[in-house]
């Protein structure tokens, strides 16, 4: 069987979290069969990110660990130090990777009931240089615009290997700052085409590795596409978002997208979502289109291809065997 090219491949929860806790071991389980290196999840209103992983870790015993991403308003810099240090001591030969990301009003604040803020780029700042001191080990006295930290020290005894810090980002200004600070960057909702522009504005702040959540399913188009309407419409009124899929080439999509969004004309909001950008984003198809287009994201700037499977279908978790089987790294 033909396989992407090399190099280590992802899979997240993220789009499964409907299916329920219990399918995360499942799905983390197939995917360590087929040489995936890591297995990520999302936190919104469904399953606790480190609850979830905790017991990944135990049935997928070799897959890295990753949250791809946590609205970084829900916990302080400490208790996540100390969530991922946990993670980090139980599994100390693994990859932990702390995806964090300035989420958005409605779920940091109308969900959550937290403060979303109105200053991302110097918050997110300040929480990633607390987060490293506090997983630092070292006793941390901190004073700052978003949080006042006196004589924290980390209670987890780590060795050699830290957890990484990852940020979910979008726009010029994050994707800059996650280069400098971060270790990573995660990318989302972006063809493959919108790579490049991306990995650009990540080297203007360092060299931080280029993780993507690639949006792929082996299923019938046909099947998906109303549900891929649905996905894009609900990212298409986010800000931010809308951002990022204009410049990615969707701008005038975008635009009817909310036009008719703001009319209160929901069927017609959907119908504006174009199929350019279904098919640029949502991808569905055989699993030879499922590869080149894993392979496209890679060939593109991505280093960490991470899977999110589409399970548009009536068999849902053979749809995402098949998925995952299609965009399975190289054995070699």
């Amino acid at each position: 069987m033909h396989r992407v090219a090399s190099g280590p491949v992802g899979v997240t929860f993220a789009s499964l979290q409907a299916l329920g806790p219990s399918a995360a071991l499942d799905v983390a389980a197939r995917a360590e069969g087929l040489g995936y290196s890591s297995f990520w999840t999302a936190e919104v209103t469904g399953p606790e990110a480190f609850s979830l992983l905790s017991a990944v870790g135990v049935v997928a015993p070799t897959l890295g660990l990753g949250t791809g991403v946590l609205a970084l308003q829900l916990r302080t810099p400490p208790l996540l130090a100390m969530a991922g240090a946990t993670l980090q001591a139980m599994a100390p030969d693994r990859d932990v990777f702390l995806g964090v990301g300035i989420s958005s009003p409605v779920v940091a604040g109308r969900w959550h009931g937290a403060h979303y803020g109105d200053r991302p780029l110097a918050q997110v700042r300040e929480f990633v240089s607390l987060l490293r001191a506090c997983l630092s080990g070292e006793r941390v006295d901190h004073e700052g615009d978003f949080y006042n930290v006196s004589r924290f020290q980390l209670g987890v005894r780590l060795g050699d290997r830290r957890p990484k810090i990852v940020i979910g980002a979008l726009n010029e200004g994050m994707l800059r700052l996650a280069g400098e600070v971060a270790d990573g960057v995660l990318l989302n909702y972006l063809p493959a085409t919108h790579v490049p522009w991306s990995v650009e504005q990540v080297r203007k702040g360092g060299d931080a590795t280029i993780y993507s959540y690639v949006h792929v399913g082996v299923c019938d188009r046909a099947a998906g596409v109303d549900l891929a309407r649905r996905d894009l419409f609900s990212y298409a009124v986010v800000d931010a978002y809308a951002n990022n899929f204009a410049r990615a080439g969707y701008g005038e999509s975008v635009a009817a997208v909310r036009e008719r969004h703001a009319a209160r004309d929901r069927d017609g909001a959907l119908a504006a979502v174009s199929d350019a950008m279904i098919d640029g984003i949502d991808v569905m198809g055989d699993a030879q289109h499922v590869r080149a287009t894993v392979d496209a994201y890679r060939h593109n700037g991505v280093d960490v291809p991470i899977i999110f499977p589409l399970p548009w279908g009536a068999d849902r978790l053979e749809i995402v065997q098949q998925t995952l089987e299609a965009a399975a790294p190289d054995p070699a």
